[in-house]
């Protein structure tokens, strides 16, 4: 939550981080086989509108070898608010100037160009089924939905696909200097392994509950730190909260009245 939102809020309202995920570029290229690179500049390009075809020159410098036709692109996006959309925004508007003043970032934004489609799994099947596209999506919906996406240039120049490893690496910095309520970005996160649109999802807990529900809650958010890290995590395409985060969170479920 922003300030402004934890200011508007009726209750207090405490954040928990659950797991990392990551947001990639996804795309539908028929007879191309080849896993593309993208630069911030190409992807700040094509959600701007200013790289409007897949043989742009960006690209192919991009992609030697790689046979890329002279075909619009067509973009997707998310049309509706999304903690996806936030974390693909905050991203694009930390390297690029002219997305960050003429778009900036939120959950829900006015997009410059593009298609809407609802939710991460509308995303990924409207991706599938339309040839020449482009849209972003949550690293675990690509995998589930076997849509292809690519590499993405991280902050030491190196292109690096999402996978648990990079995200894990992006959040390697991130206990150190992570604040006391855990609101944290890590999108294009330092480190040559890094993958650049990595974050932490959180669960939002009102920091005052009834007297029934607060053993409930502190129980499942313990288990969730716990044993779900180890049990369920990576298994559903998530990489662990590292160890010195998870102990940080158990001592804040205290602070739960």
């Amino acid at each position: 939550m922003t300030d402004r939102e934890i200011a508007a809020a009726k209750v207090k309202v405490l954040h928990f981080p659950s797991v990392l995920g990551a947001a990639v570029p996804i795309y539908n290229l028929p007879r191309v086989n080849e896993t593309l690179n993208f630069t911030p500049h190409v992807l700040s390009g094509i959600f701007l509108g200013t790289i409007k075809k897949w043989n742009h020159p960006a690209i192919l410098a991009d992609n030697p070898g790689v046979a890329l036709p002279e075909v619009q692109i067509v973009v997707v996006h998310r049309d509706r608010a999304s903690g996806t959309t936030y974390i693909w925004t905050d991203y694009l508007s930390k390297v690029s100037l002219e997305w960050r003043n003429q778009v900036g970032k939120g959950t829900e934004i006015n997009w410059p160009i593009g298609r809407g489609a609802s939710g991460s799994g509308g995303m990924a099947e409207t991706v599938a089924r339309t040839p020449y596209s482009i849209g972003y999506t949550e690293l675990t919906f690509a995998l589930l939905n076997h849509v292809r996406y690519g590499r993405v240039r991280n902050a030491a120049g190196k292109f690096v696909k999402a996978d648990l490893k990079s995200v894990t690496a992006a959040a390697a910095g991130a206990a150190n200097t992570m604040p006391g309520d855990f609101r944290v970005s890590i999108t294009n996160a330092p480190g040559a392994d890094a993958y650049p649109i990595s974050s932490f999802t959180w669960l939002l807990i009102p920091a005052n509950l009834d007297g029934t529900k607060r053993p409930v809650l502190t129980g499942f958010l313990r288990w969730m730190l716990t044993t779900g890290q180890s049990t369920s995590v990576e298994s559903l395409g998530y990489a662990r909260v590292p160890e010195s985060v998870v102990r940080r969170e158990l001592r804040a479920i205290d602070h739960i009245h």
